[in-house]
């Protein structure tokens, strides 16, 4: 009798701890969050660009390049080719362009990231999801992520060079500091979905980012939680990294010449930030999901709306940084953001599962 007893009392204590838990959960996700939706400016729905996760503005202000992928058809078992767009800021009313037709159908882009230098072509690279899916998704046998190169040449992407390595196996986002070097972001550091789970909702900090020398892979830093966006500063002594569980963004000095990465500091955004845009003046743009339970249900269920945010982050000043909520929604307009370029008062918001991003103009 004893015995049963204390089994009895063994299983009330782990309920107890799987509903505590579930409740520290809920609030760190932002669950119980009230939101106010504002905004100072207004917006424009442009259609037509299924999953415009990634979005990248070129300096010259004029032309943005954007990362689509129709991840809802992939769901349906449906999966279409992905592409990339170019989308005119110069130009009112524009409409993207479709700048890879000729892609092959295991085409599925993701982050993605330009390199501009005088006297040669502007250089665009792509995480590839070869299998379809998000990264977590595709995790098959074979080499089911690449980064694709291209060079951007006369209105149209030119296919440069596919690059594969057992290292890229959750790769999310990527940052070009050179013709041919970058980093990418591994959102997961574990493979198979059940080992994955547990490092969404036990805030592992298993993620990694890699880095590709021009040569060969090697891992760059660890101890993430879901590293999702990657980005530089304009002179490529910081590296920022946006870790979506952990709520934080993650700033690295860079040693160009070595390209070794040192945590400089962590700063606590109390949002579960994606993608990071950076505009003129060196501030960083980072969309973000307000309620990541919400957003896990969305990317389930199109008739569940996901809250859409961004933070204006500027660094410096005498507490170091300071932190603006530019833009936060509901949902209704643009479900789950996933990335934010800014270029004056021009501002795109994309998303990962909705058939369309948003143009908008920021009141001065």
């Amino acid at each position: 009798m004893r015995r049963f007893r204390i089994a009895g009392l063994v299983v009330a204590i782990l309920l107890l701890a799987g509903v505590s838990y579930g409740g520290y959960l809920h609030v760190i996700a932002g669950e119980w969050k009230t939101l106010e939706p504002h905004f100072a400016g207004t917006c424009r729905a442009v259609a037509g660009v299924p999953g415009a996760e990634d979005i990248t503005i070129h300096p010259n202000g004029r032309i943005a390049f954007i990362s689509s992928d129709d991840r809802r058809a992939g769901q349906r078992g449906d999966a279409k080719v992905g592409a990339i767009y170019s989308y005119r800021l110069d130009f009112p009313e524009a409409e993207p362009v479709h700048l890879t037709p000729a892609a092959p159908p295991d085409f599925h882009p993701h982050g993605i990231s330009l390199f501009v230098s005088p006297g040669r072509p502007d250089r665009l690279f792509a995480v590839n999801h070869r299998a379809g899916g998000m990264a977590d998704e595709a995790d098959v046998g074979g080499a089911p992520h690449s980064i694709e190169v291209f060079d951007f040449v006369g209105e149209r992407l030119d296919h440069v060079d596919s690059l594969t390595d057992p290292l890229l196996i959750s790769p999310n986002d990527i940052v070009a500091v050179g013709p041919n070097e970058f980093y990418v972001t591994n959102d997961h550091g574990t493979r198979g979905q059940v080992l994955r789970l547990l490092e969404d909702y036990l805030l592992l900090p298993l993620s990694f980012v890699v880095r590709f020398d021009g040569t060969g892979f090697m891992k760059a830093v660890g101890g993430i939680a879901f590293a999702n966006g990657i980005n530089a500063s304009r002179n490529g002594d910081k590296i920022y990294v946006a870790s979506t569980t952990a709520r934080k963004l993650f700033v690295y000095d860079r040693d160009p010449a070595t390209g070794r990465l040192e945590n400089r500091r962590e700063i606590l955004t109390g949002t579960g930030v994606d993608n990071i845009e950076i505009d003129r003046a060196g501030a960083l743009w980072i969309a973000a999901h307000p309620k990541l339970l919400t957003f896990v249900e969305h990317t389930k269920d199109p008739g569940t709306p996901a809250p859409s945010q961004v933070l204006k982050v500027t660094l410096g000043g005498p507490s170091g940084f300071s932190t603006e909520d530019v833009f936060l929604s509901d949902g209704t307009d643009l479900s789950g953001s996933s990335v934010a370029a800014r270029y004056g008062d021009r501002l795109l918001i994309g998303t990962v599962m909705d058939g369309h991003f948003l143009d908008c103009r920021l009141r001065r």
